[in-house]
């Protein structure tokens, strides 16, 4: 089953079951999905699975960035709040790696591409994030990556 099918059926069953908080997250994440297909003009086919996991992970990152904002700011009910939207949204996305299972992934490639050196770092992103896709966050793979070439 695709995924947008299922986050419609968890939509569905949300709505049903009162429980609007995570309704009204799910229609947000089919908003973001709406306006992406808009955007590529894939209106008619829809976005695959991938593409609907990027987004999602894009939102969450999202969610937990505004979170520390609130939590700087003195406001817990806030960040409280956008916690909740990405705890949703998170189970649609696949489990995240340890940092351990990430290093080994970069070691592994920096291997296989035989590079070395700081100038080679978007080189080995890109190939992490081609192999890991969406169970790696972006941002620790960076400094992962940073790391293991200096």
């Amino acid at each position: 089953m695709a995924l947008i099918e299922q986050i419609n059926i968890d939509l569905k069953a949300a709505l049903l079951g009162g429980d609007r908080f995570a309704g009204e997250v799910l229609r947000s994440i089919k908003a973001v999905v709406l306006n992406e297909e808009v955007a590529q003009n894939k209106r008619d086919t829809g976005l695959d699975d991938a593409a609907v996991e990027q987004l999602i992970a894009r939102e969450v990152k999202k969610r937990n960035e505004s979170a520390t904002i609130y939590d700087s700011a003195g406001r817990v009910d806030l960040a409280d709040n956008e916690r909740a939207e990405a705890k949703v949204m998170s189970r649609y996305l696949p489990a995240q790696l340890s940092e351990e299972q990430i290093t080994t992934a970069i070691k592994d490639i920096i291997g296989q591409l035989g590079v070395s050196g700081p100038s080679a770092m978007s080189q080995v992103i890109g190939a992490v994030k081609k192999q890991l896709g969406n169970s790696a966050d972006g941002a620790l793979v960076a400094k992962l990556v940073k790391e293991a070439l200096n």
